[in-house]
């Protein structure tokens, strides 16, 4: 067999059946022994803050995408079936039902797997928060980090600017109007 490139597919599961088709899924890969065709299976969560009608505040975690389940795999008619014919899952997300694998910036934003990206950022550049709970607010940066994806930023909020750590994927270039070059 070619050696092919394991890619992101998205399927769709009935609501509340996100845990017991990874299980069920990850049955399948070990009794008809797909290691190579599926290599990972995930159901992205968020830990949320809730408050109580008490009051009082819990840490909940959450699906980010209810009904959704994120599956690392080569692709071939064999799997599209097995998979399809999974309990709880009702089909593959893409036109017709055939599957279309995610691109590597949509696996960044969904935050599924960590995808290093090539940013062009330096500490100074005025960047907005595209995600997260401060986004649309906009910052300066004061530390980058390339090997963890991650950048200081410091935004103005209320008044008071504070500092906060960001991923490459939550932020993205303002430009600013100074000169002909900066805007190309």
């Amino acid at each position: 067999m070619a050696e092919e490139q394991a890619k992101w597919y998205v399927i769709h599961t009935y609501s509340g059946y996100e845990a017991m088709v990874k299980d069920n899924l990850e049955k399948l890969i070990e009794n008809n022994n797909l290691q190579d065709h599926i290599t990972d299976i995930q159901i992205p969560t968020e830990e949320t803050l809730e408050e109580k009608a008490n009051g009082k505040k819990k840490l909940v975690e959450r699906k980010k995408f209810p009904c959704y389940v994120f599956l690392k795999m080569i692709y071939s008619n064999d799997i599209w079936y097995l998979v399809t014919n999974t309990r709880g899952v009702t089909g593959f997300v893409g036109p017709q039902g055939r599957p279309l694998p995610l691109t590597e910036e949509e696996i960044a934003r969904l935050g599924i797997e960590k995808v290093a990206l090539n940013v062009d950022y330096n500490v100074g550049d005025t960047v907005q928060v595209v995600s997260g709970p401060l986004e649309s607010f906009s910052g300066v940066i004061t530390e980058l980090n390339e090997a963890g994806q991650k950048a200081k930023v410091n935004v103005t909020m209320f008044g008071r600017t504070t500092e906060v750590e960001l991923d490459f994927v939550q932020i993205k270039k303002v430009k600013v109007e100074k000169s002909e070059e900066e805007i190309s």
